[in-house]
């Protein structure tokens, strides 16, 4: 009995894989959603506090591998950052830092009126200030959209989770130095950290394009060694306690500005991006609990709500003076709605060095659980409004 029970648990996982992409196919073929927000529902469904088919996610070997599906998220995302248009349109920086400061003190006063303590007030608002990038790819490498909307949600996802994750972790090392007395627990939580991160991903944007220009340049050649280079840096940010998030964006912004050419037929890293997308977004879902989800549902929906109209207003207030229409910048701040899986990662890595929120942020589970769902469906409805995508229509 002990056998069959550890081989069911050992089976569960490729079991869960398996039928979220069938579900994400079938899905998408019957409703035109995106696959993500069906992947999303199987691993909600199946986890342990749910039907019970997946065992807890507590970080190990399927954190790791989570870290290394989101990892080639963030390189890509930050292969695909143009450095030098922020420096010719400084106007989408600032919108950017107006919309990701207004969302932060936003939800900050939201959670505060729903009597949350002001920590885990901080917390809730620094989190919120994010974009979840891998949900912000994937929608777009679905939809194959490009244009002015799409380059701006791009931009705008990378900005806000640099602010977010700077944030949280001042936060967070704030919190152990009030709790141990420990400053240097609390500079390790917090920007030393982060810097190390950013730099040693900057390390590997410079000496991987030197090593492939040794080897000619080849575009599929570049595909694998990035790939092989992610993997290697996040085990080594996994290892050393650094920032996986941040080193990986790093890396690919880097590796851009090294002008080493990403093959555009080898987005999401092919059949590799493609089986560990499916486990992230799994993943993610499978950490929440219904319980939790229904105990922080009415302050959810407000800070759904108030994060929606300061994300909106910040890009909008400033898509003139930006060269954009108001009714495209409406939409690309409906388009940054997503946030679950960037902070469900951050949580899990809070939780890998000792911080434990216990119940006080259950709102988290309602707004994971609710984007987690509704997220991509909104970020494909503002591309397709926006007309960027193949088959775009009138709203």
């Amino acid at each position: 009995m002990q056998s069959l029970f550890s081989m069911a648990s050992d089976l569960s996982w490729p079991f869960a894989i398996t039928l979220a992409w069938i579900s994400g196919e079938f899905g998408q073929r019957w409703t035109g959603l995106p696959k993500i927000s069906f992947y999303g529902l199987v691993g909600f469904l199946l986890a342990q506090t749910q039907l019970g088919v997946l065992p807890h996610a507590d970080g190990g070997p399927v954190l790791v591998l989570v870290d290394v599906s989101f990892g080639l998220i963030l390189f890509e995302m930050g292969y695909r950052i143009n450095l030098r248009w922020l420096a010719s349109n400084p106007w989408l920086a600032v919108a950017g830092l107006v919309e990701t400061i207004g969302t932060f003190a936003a939800v900050y006063l939201i959670a505060t009126e729903f009597g949350v303590t002001a920590i885990n007030a901080l917390l809730l608002a620094s989190l919120a200030m994010s974009t979840s990038p891998a949900t912000i790819l994937r929608v777009i490498n679905e939809e194959r959209s490009s244009g002015q909307v799409t380059e701006r949600i791009l931009h705008l996802t990378a900005f806000n989770c640099v602010l977010s994750v700077f944030t949280f972790n001042a936060i967070v090392g704030f919190w152990v130095f009030h709790s141990s007395g420990d400053p240097l627990d609390a500079t390790l939580s917090s920007f030393i950290v982060l810097l190390v991160s950013s730099a040693v991903g900057a390390l590997f944007g410079v000496v991987v394009p030197a090593l492939l220009r040794q080897l000619g340049n080849m575009a599929q050649d570049a595909t694998v060694a990035f790939a092989l280079a992610v993997i290697v840096l996040v085990a080594l940010t996994y290892t050393t306690r650094l920032s996986p998030l941040l080193a990986t964006l790093a890396f690919g912004l880097v590796a851009r500005h090294r002008r080493i050419a990403f093959s555009q037929a080898q987005r999401n890293f092919g059949a590799l991006g493609e089986l560990l997308t499916v486990l992230l977004f799994v993943f993610a879902a499978s950490t929440l609990e219904w319980p939790k989800v229904m105990a922080g549902a009415g302050l959810a929906l407000a800070v759904i709500g108030g994060r929606f109209v300061t994300k909106i207003v910040g890009v909008a207030g400033f898509s003139h003076v930006s060269g954009l229409s108001w009714r495209k910048g409406v939409l690309t701040g409906m388009a940054l709605t997503p946030v679950s899986v960037f902070v469900i990662l951050l949580l899990e890595h809070a939780h890998e060095r000792g911080l434990n929120l216990g119940g006080e942020l259950s709102a988290l589970a309602g707004v994971t659980m609710m984007l987690d769902l509704l997220g991509p469906i909104i970020t494909q409805r503002a591309l397709v409004w926006a007309k960027e995508t193949p088959h775009a229509e009138e709203p």
